[in-house]
This record gives C-alpha cells, structure tokens and sequence, in this order.
C-alpha cells in the first residue's frame, strides 16, 4: 500500500512563501512592513492584505538613496548596514497613513543586529509603532562605523524631515 501524503504547495517547494507565517500576518489585520535582500539592493514595502489579494500601498528601493544624496562612487554599497537604515527610514518616512505594521522577514535568516535589523530600525526611528526586541537591533555605533557613510545618515535624514 502506497501512503497518500500532503500535496506541498508550489509556493513552498519553490521556497518562496511560509503559509503558516503568512496566515498569522493576515490574522492580525495589519499592514505589513516587508524588507527582501537581493544581491545589490534592499527592497522595502508596506503592503495590506483584503480578501487573499495583496496591495502595496508604498514601496522603497536601496536604489532610491542615489536620488537622496549618496554618493554614485558608494553605489555599490547599497545593501551594507547604513543603506539598509536609511531604506527603513526612508520607507518610514513615504508612508505617512501607516502608523503600525508588523515587520515580515520571509524566508530569510533571523540573525540579530543584521541588516534586515538595521532596516527595522529604520522604519522604528521614522516613527512606525512595530513589536520587535531590542537586542536584535543593531546600535548606532555599528549602523555609523564606516567613516564615509556616518556623515551621510545624518546629512539624508534630515532631509527626509
């Protein structure tokens, strides 16, 4: 006798969605506040879920710092631990209905004081109300040790004021 198991979704054998996470996403009725990594950028959303159907209300490309006032010879930085911050605070910033979300990693590593952490804080320091734990973000020491960037997070934010 063969033994009938579960059929596994085409979204989840590709490795692209967590079903049981998304379905306590929807549950809450928030927005959520997305972050994914690629090879050169951080890509950031706040997306509402209605009836099964997503909708991006407002969505941030690491790529936008360029226009923001980083320097075009750091352009192939734009995923490091500044970039990442400033992406936060810069979709923080964009979405100015939103006032709490909750933060959706995916399937990426959870690995604390990382750059989907330094994103987080980003959105936290824009003034978006999210539940996270305070160890896992990184400080501001870490977020400004490069020397070339530091200046720029203060000069970027406070043009995005």
């Amino acid at each position: 006798m063969k033994k009938i198991g579960r059929t596994i979704r085409r979204r989840r054998k590709e490795g692209k969605t967590d079903y049981k996470a998304r379905l306590g996403f929807l549950k809450s009725g928030k927005p959520r506040a997305i972050v994914r990594k690629t090879n050169r950028y951080i890509i950031g959303q706040i997306v509402i879920s209605d009836i099964a159907q997503d909708k991006v209300i407002v969505s941030v490309n690491s790529k936008d710092l360029l226009s923001h006032g980083w320097p075009s010879e750091l352009k192939g930085s734009l995923k490091n631990l500044s970039a990442c911050y400033l992406t936060g605070f810069l979709l923080g910033k964009k979405s100015k209905d939103i006032k709490e979300a909750i933060f959706d990693i995916g399937l990426h590593r959870n690995v604390k004081k990382s750059r989907l952490y330094a994103f987080l804080k980003g959105l936290i320091d824009s003034g978006i109300e999210l539940p996270y734990n305070k160890e896992a973000l990184p400080s501001d020491e870490e977020i400004k040790k490069n020397e070339k960037t530091a200046d720029l997070i203060e000069k970027i934010k406070g043009g995005l004021k």
